[in-house]
């Protein structure tokens, strides 16, 4: 009853509020529903209860909450009545629509953790899938808002179809309630496959690369969507799915590490990408697909707990960055660091103080939460120097992106425009809330959530990458200094346009190829049919009625003839019919003799 009353909720709230009119009246109901989903995933967390029911003909649609699941319910719907109370700062997102398909999303995303079998997590990514577009979106009348969301749509799309492959090779393999843990018990050819898919749809929805771009373009979306669906949920069900599937992924050999240097790889590469960003979103954005890195790479290695510890510390860290960048915006009008955000902090600095929190935690400096998650992510890949080396450098990079956001928005504000903003006090309260929540992150590996890594992180460690996390800020703040404003952004590793030129415009072409087949080709079969039906026709209009006419003529004339042949021996005199029956008996006679003969 409890999942029940968790999934049913957020959706079926979701689905009223769009018919509220504007006002207090959708920010409120929307706000209580999800405090109330809050406290209704906490009881959830604490009983983790599972259950069963059917759904298709030996297809049951599993759900229940486990160690893993426990505390990514608690996450998603935390971080959603935070959202909701920010967004309500900006006029424009105080509608029943924008609550509503927060809600839904949230609903969506938490059937995702929950779900222990294929199907309904297939059906809740597909819902979570559309409702990102719709909010990506938003805001109708942008047309840049607009074309972003289809390209994450269509590009998480693509990978999706990974997950259909995978239900597919469960059916074949023989799990036929198509369970998320069988995926490990599969043989042969079955077992690769299914993990292939997955790891597919894992990788593209949580913006690793190559498919990392996509998440560029979100940020033309309200920031408070941002915070939600890129810092605790739609990026990060993929890793969530890949920790899930951490035994599959061992079991299949080769799929842990390409997923672990897939997730270090994207934590370096577009690590480096978010130190030159000068747009604050593109730089949390970049950052956001880093640090999801480290939770891939954590389900590589085998290190669910560290990449668990990860995904928490991440959340509560990039939801409170995106808020406050949100906030900025809608005070300032500006996303640009060395433009408007120039001493930002200095405006509001209870705003200003959590904003330098949450970096502090990003970069990695103790004793903040992202410190001890991603040393442990680090230690679960101590098997491998190469991987771990490479970690070692995305948290240098981490530290050095972060560092740089602090220079800018800590400089001296310009005199031009009041110096204080505007904030209203319920946003302000929960950016505080949640920078305690990025300090402390760290220290659930003493709580009694599963979150407590093996092998944990040893002491050298973790002073190891606490000087590499100073060494960062202090390398981000000599060169913030250095360069020079705001320069136009660039297409993240220009993975877009080779997108563009790889996949679109070769399929396109290839549409276009095929319609034109149809329209020449195809289409002509049916019209050429049809002309030869008519052709025929005519012709037998033409020839084939006066033949058949000429036959019933020729039939005709054939009775009249026998007829006035049959007449001629009629003739009444009996000389004359007994000379015919006497010829006739002659004539039996001698067939008669004939066949007496033969014999």
């Amino acid at each position: 009853m409890l999942l029940l009353i968790l999934l049913a909720l957020p959706l079926t709230a979701g689905l009223l509020l769009p018919a509220a009119r504007g006002g207090r009246c959708p920010v409120v109901a929307g706000v209580l529903a999800a405090m109330g989903t809050l406290v209704v995933a906490v009881a959830v967390a604490v009983e983790r209860p599972a259950g069963q029911a059917p759904l298709l003909a030996g297809v049951p649609a599993g759900f229940g909450v486990d160690g893993l699941s426990a505390v990514l319910v608690v996450l998603v719907a935390a971080v959603l009545p935070a959202c909701l109370i920010v967004a309500a700062a900006e006029p424009e997102l105080r509608t029943g629509r924008f609550s509503g398909l927060m809600l839904v999303f949230t609903g969506a995303m938490l059937a995702t953790v929950t779900a222990t079998t294929l199907a309904p997590l297939l059906m809740a990514w597909e819902v979570m899938g559309a409702t990102s577009w719709a909010l990506i979106g938003y805001r109708l009348d942008d047309r840049g808002a607009t074309r972003a969301a289809n390209v994450a749509f269509l590009t998480t799309r693509t990978a999706d179809l990974g997950l259909y492959v995978a239900g597919g090779a469960l059916l074949a393999g023989g799990a036929a309630a198509m369970a998320l843990d069988d995926t490990a018990t599969l043989d042969g050819g079955w077992l690769h496959l299914a993990v292939a898919g997955f790891v597919l749809a894992a990788l593209g929805k949580s913006a690793q690369l190559p498919f990392s771009f996509w998440l560029s373009g979100a940020m033309r979306g309200p920031s408070p969507v941002s915070a939600l669906l890129h810092s605790a949920t739609m990026v990060a069900a993929g890793g969530y799915l890949l920790l899930r599937l951490a035994p599959a992924l061992e079991a299949a050999g080769w799929a842990g590490p390409l997923v672990a240097w897939i997730g270090v790889v994207t934590a370096l590469l577009m690590g480096l990408v978010a130190v030159v960003q000068d747009d604050l979103k593109q730089l949390l954005a970049a950052s956001t697909c880093s640090q999801i890195g480290f939770i891939v790479l954590a389900a590589g290695t085998a290190g669910t707990q560290a990449g668990l510890l990860q995904m928490v510390a991440h959340a509560a860290a990039k939801s409170l960055l995106f808020l406050i960048a949100g906030l900025w915006l809608a005070a300032l009008g500006t996303r640009s660091l060395s433009g408007g955000l120039r001493g930002a902090a200095h405006r509001h600095p209870a705003v200003g103080a959590a904003f330098t929190v949450a970096a502090l935690a990003l970069a990695g400096l103790p004793p903040l939460g992202l410190w001890v998650s991603k040393d442990a992510v680090l230690a679960a890949a101590a098997t491998s120097p190469a991987l771990y080396a490479a970690g070692l450098a995305a948290a240098l990079v981490a530290a050095c992106y972060s560092g740089r956001a602090l220079w800018w928005v800590w400089q001296p504000a310009p005199d031009t425009g009041p110096h204080r903003m505007r904030v209203p006090m319920t946003a302000t309260a929960v950016t505080a809330v949640l920078a305690a929540a990025a300090a402390g992150a760290g220290l659930l590996v003493f709580g009694p959530l599963p979150l407590h890594p093996d092998p944990a992180p040893h002491p050298g460690e973790l002073a190891v990458s606490a000087v590499l996390a100073a060494v960062g800020l202090l390398i981000a703040r000599r060169w913030a200094a250095r360069t020079p404003a705001a320069r136009p952004p660039t297409p993240w590793l220009r993975l877009e346009p080779a997108a563009r030129r790889g996949i679109a415009r070769p399929v396109l072409r290839l549409a276009a190829l095929l319609a034109r087949a149809d329209d020449q080709v195809l289409a002509r079969v049916p019209e050429r049919a049809a002309h030869a039906v008519l052709t025929l026709a005519r012709h037998t209009d033409g020839h084939g009625e006066r033949a058949v006419e000429g036959a019933v003529s020729g039939v005709a004339d054939g009775a009249r003839a026998l007829g006035r042949a049959a007449r001629r021996p009629q003739t009444g005199q009996l000389h004359q019919y007994y000379a015919q029956a006497s010829t006739g008996f002659i004539l039996l006679g001698a067939l008669a003799v004939v066949v007496i003969v033969v014999r």
